[in-house]
């Protein structure tokens, strides 16, 4: 069984940098970690953390209201496939809708947009390229 719990961003940063910038030139750490209203979420299995995201009061100019973007979602390879990714992300609109948030918003990696299309995100605008990351689109869910 999976549980998500909220979490440090200090715990954040091993699996971001093994799953998201192993081998690249970016920064594990994000602007915004340490902001009062941030909050990361980790996902356990069996007690040892599989999963983690990240998310911020970010204003995305297309977007009206009160926002939030999340940031360095990233599952444990020997861990992808089993649902913590969806039960985190499950937990953050409960929490988002509690902070009276209009919508949710982030830049997704092209192998990640059926994942999020799955949990009624959509993709914005038109594809980017992020820098030793790859192709990406905006995508975003009203709540």
């Amino acid at each position: 069984m999976i549980e998500v719990k909220t979490i440090s961003a200090a715990e954040t940063y091993p699996i971001r940098l093994e799953v998201l910038r192993k081998n690249i030139p970016l920064p594990y750490q994000f602007n915004g970690d340490l902001d009062k209203d941030t909050f990361h979420l980790g996902a356990f299995k069996e007690n040892k953390l599989v999963a983690v995201s990240s998310f911020m009061k970010v204003s995305n100019k297309n977007f009206k209201g009160k926002q939030y973007q999340l940031r360095g979602m990233a599952t444990l390879k020997e861990f992808q496939g089993f649902g913590a990714g969806k039960l985190m992300m499950e937990k953050a609109f409960s929490i988002l809708k509690e902070l009276n948030c209009d919508c949710l918003w982030c830049n997704a990696r092209i192998s990640a947009v059926p994942f999020y299309e799955k949990l009624g995100m959509e993709t914005f605008g038109k594809l980017f390229e992020i820098n030793f990351v790859g192709q990406h689109y905006v995508m975003v869910k009203l709540l």
